[in-house]
């Protein structure tokens, strides 16, 4: 089976990263894809959905690797519901946030061999400082101590008139009230959905998401090449 589809330049990833990225947008109208049209590129990735298995065994043949399960979540956001009067993360906020990402997002799709050991805490620690500003994501709301310290955070984007998705949340112990935060978010916008993905083998995420009334909607697949 051929794989259909045009790829399209990461240019973000390939300037934060030092490697020419690609993605390839899978259409099954467009031409099959060959090794050659990869030779151009450093990393070339792909998502596809876990029921595409003729895909799969396609893009194995391409020389593609499987690098990652993701679940994408979706949770119905209520007219009422419990506001735990959650902060919106200020720049004063970003060197602590940016600490708490490098730590928690060890692991994801952006790990070794593929990438180098510390890419992807730099790269989350790159997300929740680009959410403070509003660049993506549109807020990031955070949870503080006594004393002020950040016990946990969740970054938020509206993606049109009735959903928002929930970029970055980490917080020990706080996973319910980020996730009520995240609700309360979307509601105050007149939101209807939230939604949230996460990796195939983070269950204590998946756990919490689904506690909190999520349902998973698809799940899919990351290769590289």
């Amino acid at each position: 089976m051929a794989v259909h589809g045009t790829i399209e330049e990461l240019a973000w990833e390939s300037a934060f990263f030092g490697l020419r990225s690609a993605i390839i947008r899978l259409q099954p109208t467009a031409p099959a894809l060959t090794r050659a049209d990869f030779a151009p590129w450093d990393r070339v990735q792909v998502k596809l959905a876990a029921s595409q298995t003729q895909q799969l065994d396609a893009l194995q043949q391409l020389g593609f690797s499987l690098v990652e399960g993701e679940i994408d979540l979706a949770l119905q956001v209520s007219a009422e519901g419990r506001d735990p009067a959650a902060s919106i993360a200020s720049a004063e906020d970003i060197p602590a946030l940016r600490q708490m990402a490098s730590e928690i997002f060890v692991q994801s799709r952006f790990r070794t061999p593929w990438y180098a050991s510390d890419d992807s805490g730099r790269f989350y620690a790159q997300w929740v400082e680009n959410a403070v500003k509003g660049v993506f994501d549109h807020q990031c709301l955070v949870f503080r101590a006594e004393n002020g310290g950040i016990t946990g955070f969740v970054s938020l984007r509206q993606l049109n008139e009735q959903e928002a998705r929930i970029g970055l949340l980490a917080g020990r112990g706080v996973g319910e009230k980020l996730m009520q935060a995240a609700c309360q978010w979307a509601r105050q916008r007149q939101l209807t959905l939230v939604r949230v993905a996460t990796q195939l083998g983070n269950t204590a995420a998946l756990k919490r998401y689904i506690q909190s009334g999520a349902n998973v909607e698809s799940t899919a697949l990351w290769l590289y090449r």
